[in-house]
């Protein structure tokens, strides 16, 4: 029997994401398990894997294979939905050509590995040279797929990680939050200082058992061990694919509450990623829809859910047994404080509600000069210390818990660090809806059952796949599309009235 365009679309497309989550794994490894002696050998199968991916999906066959699919009238809404991504996915891979694939993946993964030595060295004229490698060839790769999409270079990027997304609308959203957040920081500061101190929990808190409490907590949020686990890596991720999620943290004795919310977020993503459309798995439009989203998952549970007061109800007990923990210090009000606590912080991934967006439009700002040749590499650090000073107050004491601490330039991503601060927004949003839907949320959540809270997620945003566009998708979950100010009150309730 003749295949349909569509059908001859949809078998090209899954062998290209069975690559797709090949190479998935392979960059989880490489984070998580790889020895320092498999770095060449990796940097082959990456490129020669992205190699192979871009000359399926750049086939002469392609574009006449679109346009008979888009003309098909037969098709399901959801077959169209897919016919639009892989229109989206065509455009993007094909403005660029086989070779600058092949080099800017062999460039990353150089690079990446440099940065781990460097980073533990706070050295980053060490890194400079290979992260100016990986800069020379995003230019171009964002220059090739501007051309093609009608786009700035930067925009053209961010439109990779945010469908739609655009730097002129995320800076209007920015400019709003940069007029807010100061004089909140400063009254939210005011307040914990009249309030009872904090008191610490005293470590030593051993490794093992603080991997007992993330796989602990991992289940309890519905996360399924028999389509994932949980690593250790230098720096906190999700990956792997849908039916086997990798996720890692990275653990201090100090310290068990980092490794614990790492361990939370990356869960929010793999939830997301476990709850896709089975029946679309393998085509676009069974994927993610782009990373604000995905953030706002990871965000939602890390941030919304468990920090919540109803949440440390029910972790307070867990903790205490699982370190043997007792007294003030461990009880839920004293947890509470110290899980809402706000400084002004070097670390993004270990900074407050508050202060993170700051983090974050730091990073906006560098990456487009940066993608523009108006920032040198050599006056990154000064202009990442210049930022933390003027956005936050404070100023790194290396680069390592500076211009180094994050993983995602070394690693190729240029465009991707607003959809955090995004997604923290549409947390904020998607959780204020969940509870509107289903009012025994936050008592369920009290007594550790994330069940009604999952069931909304999955029916509202993880089945949904790419179906919809970003706005459609929070529009149908929510009831409107993004809103500042559900982010502004959720802050508001949770650090000056909670």
């Amino acid at each position: 029997m003749t295949k349909t365009p569509y059908q001859d679309l949809e078998d090209r497309f899954r062998r290209m994401d069975a690559l797709s989550g090949a190479l998935n794994v392979l960059h989880w490894d490489m984070a998580a398990m790889m020895p320092p002696g498999g770095v060449a050998a990796r940097t082959e199968q990456l490129a020669t894997l992205k190699t192979l991916r871009h000359a399926m999906i750049t086939d002469a066959a392609l574009p006449d294979l679109l346009d008979a699919a888009e003309a098909d009238a037969h098709l399901t809404p959801w077959q169209r939905a897919n016919v639009a991504e892989m229109r989206r996915h065509w455009i993007h891979d094909a403005a660029i050509d086989a070779d600058l694939v092949d080099a800017l993946s062999r460039a990353c993964a150089a690079c990446e590995t440099i940065w781990r030595k460097a980073r533990a060295d706070s050295d980053f004229p060490a890194v400079r040279g290979a992260l100016q490698d990986v800069l020379t060839l995003t230019r171009r790769v964002g220059e090739a797929k501007a051309e093609a999409l009608g786009l700035s270079p930067y925009d053209a990027l961010l439109d990779q990680y945010e469908p739609g997304g655009r730097a002129a609308d995320i800076q209007t959203v920015f400019d709003d939050l940069g007029a807010f957040l100061p004089d909140f920081l400063d009254d939210v500061l005011a307040r914990q200082a009249a309030a009872p101190a904090v008191l610490p929990l005293d470590g030593p808190f051993a490794v093992d058992k603080q991997k007992a409490l993330g796989r602990r907590m991992m289940e309890t949020l519905g996360f399924d061990f028999d389509h994932g686990r949980l690593d250790e890596s230098l720096h906190p991720c999700c990956g792997g694919v849908y039916d086997d999620v990798r996720i890692t943290t990275r653990y201090d004795e100090a310290d068990f509450t980092s490794a614990l919310m790492g361990v939370l977020h990356e869960t929010g993503h793999a939830l997301y990623d476990q709850g896709l459309p089975k029946d679309w798995r393998g085509q676009p439009v069974g994927a993610d829809r782009g990373m604000s989203i995905h953030e706002s998952q990871s965000l939602l549970m890390e941030m919304q859910a468990c920090r919540s007061r109803e949440f440390l109800e029910f972790a307070a007990p867990v903790m205490r047994r699982t370190f043997g923990g007792s007294g003030p210090a461990w009880e839920v009000g004293n947890l509470a404080r110290l899980y809402t606590r706000v400084e002004r912080g070097f670390i993004r991934v270990d900074a407050d509600e508050v202060t993170y967006p700051a983090h974050v439009i730091l990073r906006f700002r560098l990456e487009q000069a940066a993608i523009a040749g108006d920032l040198k590499l050599t006056d990154l650090p000064g202009a990442w210390n210049d930022g933390m000073r003027e956005l936050l107050g404070v100023v790194p004491p290396t680069d390592r818990e500076g211009c180094l601490q994050d993983i995602h330039w070394f690693d190729g991503a240029w465009g991707y660090f607003p959809t955090y601060t995004l997604g923290a927004m549409t947390a904020a949003q998607m959780f204020s809806a969940a509870k509107r839907a289903d009012p025994v949320i936050p008592d369920a959540i009290a007594k550790g059952d994330f069940t009604p809270l999952l069931a909304w997620l999955r029916a509202s945003v993880h089945a949904k796949g790419c179906s919809l566009g970003v706005t459609d998708l929070l529009t149908e979950a929510t009831g409107e599309p993004l809103n500042a100010a559900h982010f502004k009150a959720h802050l508001k309730r949770r650090y000056l009235d909670g």
